[in-house]
């Protein structure tokens, strides 16, 4: 099993080089379950997009507003909570790593 802070510190570093601020990693697919740590710099965003069947959202590093329905949710590091079922969005307010836990049908 991979190590989360080590893939953490890997893809905040890759966001850093790469054009669009963001890096993320599939860690675990079994199915219809994934796992994907995403790095986000300062400032970057998901646009909003819609929600799968069932998901959560933890922080592992920094802090970020999970956005839906015309509401901003702020998250910090130790973080975790169910993804809303509507469209929603994600934007770093500072530099952030997030675990995605995603049930697809």
């Amino acid at each position: 099993m991979p190590d989360l802070a080590a893939l953490a510190d890997e893809h905040l570093t890759a966001a850093h080089a790469a054009p669009h601020g963001r890096s993320a990693h599939l860690v675990v697919h079994d199915g219809v379950l994934r796992q994907t740590v995403i790095a986000l710099t300062a400032g970057t965003s998901l646009d909003e997009h819609n929600a799968p069947p069932a998901a959560s959202l933890q922080v592992l590093r920094g802090r970020v507003n999970l956005t839906a329905a015309g509401r901003a949710e702020e998250m910090r590091a130790g973080g975790l909570r169910m993804i809303p079922k509507e469209r929603h969005g994600l934007t770093a307010l500072e530099d952030a790593v997030v675990l995605l836990t995603a049930v697809n049908d």
